[in-house]
């Protein structure tokens, strides 16, 4: 039977704040490393992230021999502790990532031991270039001193099979196993409002949960149970001439550009999703307004912006460029029955809300099915937005009216396994107030 000893790790830069976790598994007996796993996993607790690297290092050294004998080190003493059946969990948001861990192997194949934090200084390594990799707006990649490891998910060894079995197997099953190890977060916090500790101990915070309004751990979407979900971080684009003025600006009338102060706010959010370092991947409005607010954020991450013609706004039909009073004054029926009923469209062949949230439900799930388990930003509009947000709490569609959203404003909506959704975040402009 191969024996394995797993060391781990996590950090939060904020305790909750930017956080990252690093494991790696080595022979016990030769003290060589078989295989490595880092990741940023966004906003969460110091707790949350030791536990993600517990299971990240208990699942490559599963994938690698699954018969092994394991015994992890920690400079835990919570998870230490609590995994050794010694200390209860009291905490609910533990409870799950606790069983999630003591499943992955029989208990009797795993001891746990506390290590001094000077003794984990592989895995803490791994969480610190975890965490700086997030503050670029990227995932973990190998250091140079990890070169000789495979750099694909796990970084595994990919030597000639020794005692503890084929480690070429074992890295094609660590891979497998570590693509979606760590649950990426996503947060009702303000995207602005995270402190980026810095110099020696920032990333070590004192062991005590800390838990959003609802109890859930804080996150962009941090869930234990229901696996990683997918989640939509939704951007209203930035100011054009005509946001200040309040007027109808659909699809059907000119397509505007933003003015300086949109250009200005696109910046401000791009550094902000920077820093959080969350998201994987960009998808925007064919609009131009949408396009160029994408574009300021995908420079800043290093992403490709994919359109969507789905998440293109309401064609206001005769409406376009009006104002509300200007609408109520030439069309005051057609505005009525708009308001009153979402099958009403605008004056002049626009579009009614029924027709836009088909439109939007069908973007949803083309872009669900393409991106499951990943946390993508969606650059769209107001009633794109409203929408996701309506449907994802199953309000009625005169919900629409009784949201505010502003130029520029995030909000953020996960969608689960078992087809349930969670709005974690509305208009949040936290990022917007030094602009």
């Amino acid at each position: 039977m191969p024996v394995f000893v797993v060391e781990a790790d996590g950090g939060s830069r904020g305790n909750p704040g930017p956080a990252g976790y690093g494991a790696v598994v080595l022979d016990a007996a030769t003290g060589e490393t078989l295989a490595e796993a880092a990741e940023y996993i966004g906003v969460a607790t110091n707790n949350v992230a030791e536990y993600k690297g517990l299971i990240a290092g208990l699942r490559a050294a599963r994938a690698i021999a699954p018969d092994a004998s394991v015994r992890v080190r920690m400079d835990s003493k919570l998870v230490v502790e609590q995994m050794s059946g010694r200390w209860k969990i009291k905490h609910p948001d533990m409870k799950p990532l606790a069983a999630e861990a003591a499943g992955i192997l029989p208990r009797s194949a795993v001891t746990y031991e506390w290590i001094p934090r000077e003794e984990n200084k592989h895995a803490d390594r791994l969480a610190n270039e975890a965490m700086d990799a997030g503050k670029r707006g990227r995932q973990w990649e190998p250091s140079r001193s990890t070169a000789g490891l495979d750099t694909a998910g796990a970084r595994a060894v990919t030597e000639e099979p020794r005692a503890v079995g084929d480690a070429t197997a074992g890295a094609a099953r660590a891979r497998a196993a570590l693509a979606g190890a760590g649950s990426r977060t996503a947060s009702a916090e303000h995207p602005a409002a995270i402190p980026a500790a810095s110099g020696p101990g920032a990333d070590k915070r004192p062991e005590t949960p800390a838990t959003g309004a609802a109890g859930a751990p804080v996150g962009w979407a941090a869930t234990a149970d229901l696996g990683t979900p997918t989640t939509f971080v939704l951007l209203r684009h930035g100011e054009t001439a005509l946001t200040p003025e309040k007027r109808f600006s659909g699809s059907g009338g000119g397509d505007p550009v933003l003015s300086p102060a949109g250009q200005r706010q696109a910046e401000a959010v791009a550094a902000a999703l920077a820093a959080r370092g969350t998201v994987q991947e960009i998808v925007s409005s064919p609009l131009k307004r949408c396009r160029e607010t994408a574009e300021a954020v995908a420079a800043r991450l290093g992403l490709d912006v994919r359109i969507e013609d789905g998440l293109r706004e309401t064609d206001f039909g005769a409406w376009e460029g009006l104002t509300f009073a200007e609408v109520q004054q030439r069309y005051p029926e057609d505005l009525a029955a708009w308001l009153s009923s979402a099958k009403a469209a605008p004056t002049g062949g626009g579009e009614s809300f029924t027709a836009v949230s088909r439109r939007v439900a069908a973007a949803r799930d083309r872009l669900l099915g393409r991106s499951a388990g990943r946390t993508v930003l969606l650059v769209t509009h107001v009633t794109p937005i409203k929408t996701l947000v309506r449907l994802a709490l199953g309000a009625p569609p005169e919900s629409l009216f009784r949201m505010e959203l502003s130029a520029a404003a995030v909000s953020a909506v996960a969608y689960y396994a078992d087809g349930n959704a969670s709005v974690r975040l509305l208009n949040d402009t936290s990022h917007l107030r030094a602009v």
